[in-house]
């Protein structure tokens, strides 16, 4: 009966030593790169064909906001903007009326100029006729300035409404929904009808082919970790086999935290682990957010099934 108990007792410590080296260096949960899509423009969703689930590759189109007001308003300053040539001030047939008032007082002023040689005219007369002259000129310059400065200022209204229409023309551009990567729709949060406005969020883009597998290890295994390092991933294969999947580290924590309630045991609750991050491609979509899985640095014994 005492060999019995001692036998029992070997085959059980045999049996604990051999589970305790069978547990993989690291455990966590899987996680994906999300991108939540937000509106660029207020009005109605006027069209939003996609549903959860889908595959989206980047710059497929998703969806439209309501356009018809910023068309309008487009429209309006295209208008405006062609009525600006009729406004310009034509000044040439008031300065031709003007040129020939200029060239009656030179014929006069040259006449006067022969008498007063001739003593038949005063001095005086030819000076009041070269003063009405020069104010005549004075006159001409000024409406040719004028008519400058009141064209440019009409002129100057067209570069403010062509900012105006390239503005409309970004916020048309902006109202259509194009697919910034390529992913799964993970979430759907608005229909097609409904009211948005800029920032409203529309839906959540998951990218799934590779998946980062989030775990931790303590600070003796950490030893083994590097960035870049090839390890080996298991993700449960039934009731008691693993799937075995390749992935690389692509992030290690430079601080140490205590134990995720998680992977938390009771052995394990006082120590303090360090997180790292392990992509791992997923080209079949098997593995899911949340999932978890175990992370052996060097490759173990464990009978697995290849993915």
């Amino acid at each position: 009966m005492k060999n019995t108990y001692l036998l029992f007792l070997i085959t059980l410590s045999f049996t604990a030593c051999k589970q305790e080296a069978a547990r993989s260096d690291a455990y966590g949960n899987f996680e994906a790169t999300t991108i939540l899509i937000s509106a660029e423009a207020n009005g109605q969703l006027t069209a939003f064909p996609i549903e959860e689930g889908q595959k989206i590759k980047e710059g497929q189109f998703l969806g439209l906001v309501d356009t018809t007001l910023l068309h309008l308003q487009r429209e309006q300053v295209r208008a405006q903007i062609g009525t600006l040539p009729a406004k310009l001030r034509n000044s040439l047939a008031e300065i031709e009326v003007l040129d020939r008032q200029q060239d009656n007082l030179e014929r006069e002023r040259d006449r006067v100029a022969r008498l007063v040689e001739k003593k038949a005219a005063t001095p005086k007369q030819f000076d009041d006729l070269n003063g009405e002259l020069t104010v005549l000129k004075q006159r001409i310059q000024a409406v040719r300035s004028n008519t400058n400065t009141a064209n440019g200022a009409i002129l100057a209204e067209k570069q403010p409404m062509l900012a105006q229409m390239a503005l409309l023309d970004e916020q048309i551009r902006r109202a259509y929904l194009y697919s910034p990567a390529t992913g799964t729709v993970l979430t759907k949060m608005a229909q097609a009808g409904e009211m948005v406005g800029i920032g409203s969020p529309l839906f959540r883009l998951g990218q799934l082919d590779t998946m980062r597998l989030r775990a931790y290890t303590s600070s003796n295994q950490l030893q083994n970790v590097s960035l870049g390092q090839k390890v080996e991933v298991l993700v449960d294969e039934g009731q008691e086999a693993y799937r075995q999947l390749s992935g690389t580290i692509s992030w290690i924590a430079a601080q140490a935290e205590f134990t995720p309630k998680t992977i938390q045991t009771k052995e394990d609750r006082v120590n303090l682990v360090y997180a790292f991050e392990v992509l791992v491609p997923n080209p079949e979509g098997k593995l899911k957010i949340g999932m978890p899985a175990e992370v052996n640095f060097t490759p173990s014994s464990t009978q697995a099934t290849n993915q």
